[in-house]
């Protein structure tokens, strides 16, 4: 049976909820942006859209240019704004343990064993 939630547990849950919706929101800016620079014609050509001088299109090479460029600004300014939040809840939680220090066993230590005997020779 679970345990009634209580104000401060509730909202805890939904700051946890949000970050992890936000970080999926995150990747798939990573890869959107990703996808639309790739799409982009460079001077040496890469995956570009092609295009060509046929005319008849719906976009002149020049508007997609435009519009993948704007789309790119527009993919990066979110991708900037939803690495700040998720720096800001990283910062607002309670424990400030690094990975490493979440991961390790309880019964470890990080010092290092004493050695045995003297390590220098003490015959002359």
């Amino acid at each position: 049976m679970r345990r009634p939630l209580t104000p401060a547990r509730n909202a805890v849950e939904r700051v946890q909820t949000m970050q992890e919706v936000l970080l999926v929101v995150h990747l798939m800016l990573a890869i959107a942006i990703v996808i639309t620079v790739l799409l982009q014609r460079s001077e040496g050509g890469a995956l570009g859209m092609g295009g060509g001088g046929g005319g008849g299109g719906l976009m002149t090479g020049r508007e997609a240019a435009n519009l993948l460029t704007r789309s790119t600004a527009v993919l990066a300014a979110c991708f900037f704004a939803t690495s700040l939040t998720l720096t800001i809840f990283a910062g607002q939680s309670g424990d400030r343990k690094s990975i490493l220090e979440q991961s390790e066993p309880a019964g470890s230590t990080n010092q290092p064993a004493l050695p045995a005997g003297p390590t220098v020779p003490t015959d002359k």
